[in-house]
């Protein structure tokens, strides 16, 4: 199914496949599915979320304790693609949603040797029983730990004793051009599916979601939820949507634009999952641009970078701080924005009741302002 959003179309990586064709769940509400609760951290990170004017509302609890991956593991330096491939490929999985309209599937990637999957939220959506099949055939029935809507990421657990475990790396490091590879099931047919490409780009927005990574690597209905990964064998991103087409020249269809949510977004939605079952957003009760050279030239900015506030809600944490629309937020805790780095992917590693300090310009004059983050409304 091809959605249309700002003028492109896109459709969301067939996290379930039904006959051949994908069904999905779409980022319908913010709230996350809470199941379990059993402890475990990956490491640390941050970003999340939107495009255009936005509304905020987003964090994590850092995790205390990284998760230090202890089942099978190939060398830690693969030297080529099919080093890398054969390194990963034993923690890629199938994920088997039996839901209550029918069957489906997606891809997902074993993180930690007690058997956590990452995978895609709207591959597990609407599930009443899961499964995984491994890369050698096997198969283990899956428990939903817990599901985030907002960052299209979900956590399930497989029963039983894992074939491997992925490393998650630090999607900082990497660049435009730089090679990766997907690894999933397209279709539900076709397990550990290899395919490789570059990164297109860095922060890509998309719909409603923020910081993603484009890829030019073939990613097919059936890959949502598999990882995209670097050559060091290790995790930098986990495959979503993919645009197939271009609503404002229909005569050139889009071709080669996969998109990843990167490790510095689903670390922390994972480690809250893992650890409580559901994810806390902080939340200021704004609306905003990010501002880049373009806008800044169409509304004559003084600045090339920030957060263009064009709205503040009435008794929220942003009101009782003293924002104004207009004003411009050009850091947060000394951090600068940037096209790298937005408002909301900075916000992510905050949490509900933080005070942070904002770098406020307004009328020409620059000053910071304390705010106390509140908690995201269910309703937002």
């Amino acid at each position: 199914m091809l959605l249309v959003v700002g003028g492109i179309g896109f459709t969301l990586l067939a996290g379930i496949v039904v006959g051949g064709v994908f069904a999905y769940g779409w980022l319908a509400t913010p709230a996350a599915t809470p199941v379990a609760a059993p402890v475990t951290t990956l490491e640390a990170a941050t970003p999340l979320i939107a495009t255009g004017e936005q509304q905020d509302g987003l964090d994590v609890v850092p995790p205390t304790q990284p998760q230090q991956p202890a089942a099978p593991q190939a060398q830690a330096q693969p030297n080529g693609l099919a080093d890398v491939v054969e390194q990963v490929a034993p923690a890629v999985v199938t994920v088997i949603n039996r839901g209550s309209s029918g069957g489906g599937s997606g891809s997902g990637v074993v993180v930690s040797v007690e058997g956590f999957i990452i995978t895609n939220h709207h591959v597990v959506e609407g599930a009443n029983q899961l499964a995984v099949i491994y890369a050698d055939g096997s198969r283990a029935e899956a428990q939903l730990i817990g599901s985030d809507p907002l960052a299209d990421i979900a956590v399930i657990r497989a029963s039983g004793a894992v074939p491997a475990v992925a490393r998650i790396g630090n999607i900082q490091s990497m660049r435009p051009g730089d090679t990766v590879i997907a690894i999933g099931s397209p279709l539900g047919n076709f397990r550990n599916t290899v395919t490789a490409g570059i990164i297109s780009a860095l922060n890509r927005s998309v719909g409603q979601m923020e910081g993603l990574i484009q890829t030019d690597a073939a990613i097919n209905s059936g890959n949502s939820g598999g990882p995209l990964l670097n050559m060091q064998g290790e995790v930098i991103g986990i495959n979503t949507l993919v645009v197939r087409g271009d609503n404002i020249n229909s005569a050139a269809p889009a071709e080669g634009l996969g998109f990843a949510v990167p490790t510095n977004v689903f670390q922390p939605v994972v480690n809250q999952l893992i650890a409580t079952g559901s994810v806390s957003y902080p939340y200021m009760g704004i609306s905003y641009l990010m501002i880049d050279g373009q806008i800044a030239a169409e509304q004559n900015l003084p600045v090339q970078q920030g957060a263009l506030i064009t709205d503040v809600l009435a008794q929220t944490p942003a009101a009782a701080a003293g924002i104004q629309p207009n004003d411009i937020i050009v850091a947060a805790n000394g951090v600068n924005f940037s096209q790298y780095n937005s408002l909301r992917l900075e916000l992510i590693q905050y949490a509900p009741g933080d005070q942070i300090t904002l770098t406020v310009l307004r009328d020409g004059r620059t000053f910071e302002l304390p705010i106390t983050l509140g908690a995201r409304p269910v309703s937002s």
